[in-house]
């Protein structure tokens, strides 16, 4: 199996742990202090130098904070993870259904009388800080920028990721990093702008066509840029990272140490473009007037992938979908209550592993049955592993980063005979991922606009799930890449040559979870027979392709279109995957896909 490198705490770690916190604001003179989930990058994923949320409060989620008051602490989750927060955070810390109860709300029943509140300016975004402090105006409450005080209390902290970074070869990248920087540049300079300060690791790794591994499951080097209007970039970067890349770079990227990066935006002529979204507070500090809100210049270039990219990504998940279908073959020639959550897993990576492009899984293992089934984002540890018993689901969520793609997979199975109700319920999240696989669009339109086809089915009969529907995927980068997001939320209008998942789901808390995801590509539609042509259209290709467990579908529920399209999609299954498996595997694919 691949080595976890999650920062974990059990629930008594963390009283003590906030004692300890209690005790650094007493003296700093504070009434609270913010965890995030965030580092100085303010990418999704942090390494374990960064995990402090986890470490405080034991929570690990991927998204969330606390805000630690001397006598409350309030771990501030969304619906995702409501019912994970519960099983990993002791009595000390209060769970808070977020964003439906905002910071700013929260600290005016906490704190009446006005108080000072920390924060570590690294790890929060202009954006984040302006909202809060706007809606605390008149309350006497003030948010102030102080020292971190985990890092003062985390005495066994892990170092900061040093791992070298490598060059990203030209046929899966599609595109020189010499012409990423001249066609970027030239747009700041349409805009008017000098240049462009660039903290996602994701962003400038792409724009300058290098991968790295600080981040566990994401191949990304730690770092920041900045990207001028001559197309020249300054990046700062650590020495220990750099050594197999300099030639690579060019004379046109200047290196220089990560102490260097706030003295230089110091002296750095404007106006300079920053998103306000992902900058932390203290580089617009550093720029103060000099700067120009907007958004980061390598967001949407990066979200719409050449082809290149695109057929790099369905090459991988060719050879990913083989792996997990021997995976499902062998876990079907195993009897119900003989197998562990953590055999699935080991089994599941090791098949991944045969694939000598594979550099790492995308993220850790979701492999949850029964009631860790409905733990949207579960992680299966020594204390949870459970057997898989006759009559549950097991939802199994995973994915792998391969030199030419990244790929993000799930598929709910059914061990032994599985009750009536899931099977309707898995039907109806069945039908929503149809649907949204068959869908056109006019161009223009965002995933706001068009998430809800894939909850229909469930919402009438009155059922829905707290993720999104969807999420952006990089090209052999993070599997969770924005700004483009099946969401209720966002406005990014989608575009050809954007990679999003597909995943609606179903979860009952103490009985089982569903899902199933297939990642697709946004294509410019083709027009229709007699079609005339009234809109300019989008569509999806699909790029993932493995077995959908028939035993779990209610055919009642599941009308003609949805039954061809899944017929269609198994025939396609079997085509381009059954060459690839072993001839018992092959056999079993036959069996998997055959039509309904």
């Amino acid at each position: 199996m691949f080595q976890s490198f999650e920062v974990t705490a059990r629930p008594e770690q963390g009283p003590p742990r906030l004692k300890a916190l209690r005790q650094e604001l007493i003296g700093e003179g504070l009434d609270g202090f913010l965890i995030p989930r965030a580092d100085a990058h303010q990418g999704e994923y942090v390494a374990p130098h960064d995990d402090r949320l986890a470490w405080l409060s034991g929570f690990t989620g991927s998204a969330g904070f606390c805000c630690a008051l001397r006598d409350v602490a309030g771990v501030f989750i969304d619906g995702r993870y409501r019912t994970q927060v519960k099983a990993q955070v002791a009595a000390d810390f209060t769970p808070v259904p977020w964003p439906e109860v905002s910071l700013a709300e929260w600290l005016k029943e906490q704190l009446p009388q006005g108080g000072k509140v920390g924060f570590d300016p690294w790890l929060h975004t202009p954006g984040q800080i302006a909202l809060t402090t706007d809606a605390l105006a008149g309350t006497g409450i003030v948010l102030q920028t102080c020292d971190n005080l985990v890092d003062r209390i985390w005495t066994d902290q892990p170092a900061p990721p040093m791992l070298p970074a490598k060059p990203h070869p030209i046929e899966f990248a599609g595109e020189s990093h010499a012409s990423k920087r001249e066609r970027l540049a030239k747009d700041l300079a349409e805009a008017g702008q000098l240049a462009a300060v660039i903290t996602l690791p994701d962003s400038h790794n792409w724009l300058l066509n290098i991968r790295g591994a600080d981040i566990p499951r994401n191949p990304v080097a730690h770092g920041f840029a900045v990207l001028h209007s001559d197309a020249t970039v300054d990046l700062y970067m650590a020495a220990e990272k750099l050594g197999g890349i300099m030639d690579y770079l060019g004379s046109d990227v200047r290196c220089h140490a990560p102490d260097a990066f706030l003295p230089a935006l110091q002296r750095l002529d404007g106006p300079v473009r920053l998103d306000k979204q992902t900058v932390p507070l203290i580089v617009a500090d550093a720029l103060g007037e000099r700067l120009q809100w907007g958004d980061d210049p390598c967001a949407m270039p990066k979200a719409c992938k050449n082809e290149a990219e695109i057929s790099g990504s369905a090459a991988a998940h060719l050879r990913d979908g083989a792996a997990l279908c021997e995976l499902l073959a062998w876990l079907d020639a195993q009897a119900p209550d003989t197998v562990t959550e953590t055999e699935v897993v080991s089994q599941l990576e090791a098949a991944r592993r045969r694939d000598n492009a594979l550099q790492d899984i995308s993220f850790e293992t979701i492999a949850g049955t029964g009631p860790n089934g409905a733990i949207m984002h579960y992680r299966v540890t020594e204390e949870t592993d459970s057997l898989l018993e006759e009559g549950q689901l097991i939802v199994l969520d995973s994915g792998g980063q391969y030199l030419d793609g990244t790929t993000d997979i799930t598929r709910t199975v059914a061990i032994g005979t599985p009750p009536a109700e899931a099977r309707a319920a898995f039907t109806r999240v069945l039908s929503g991922m149809i649907a949204m696989s068959r869908l056109r669009w006019p161009e223009g339109l965002a995933g706001s606009h068009i998430e809800a086809v894939g909850r229909m089915p469930l919402w009438l009969a009155g059922q829905d799930f707290d993720h999104g529907l969807g999420h952006g995927v990089g090209a052999y980068l993070s599997v969770h890449e924005g700004p483009q997001r099946l969401s209720r939320i966002s406005q990014v209008p989608l575009q050809p040559g954007m990679i999003l998942s597909n995943e609606p789901g179903y979860y009952r808390e103490g009985a089982f979870g569903i899902r199933i995801e297939n990642l697709l590509v946004v294509r410019k539609a083709p027009a229709l027979p007699g079609g005339d042509d009234h809109r300019k259209m989008l569509c999806w290709e699909t790029l993932s392709f493995a077995p959908i467990d028939k035993r779990l579908i209610d055919p009642e529920l599941l009308d003609q279109d949805a039954r061809d399209w899944l017929n269609s999609y198994h025939a396609e299954v079997a085509e381009k995957i059954g060459p690839r498996l072993s001839s018992a595997t092959k056999l079993w694919l036959d069996a998997a896909t055959a039509p309904i």
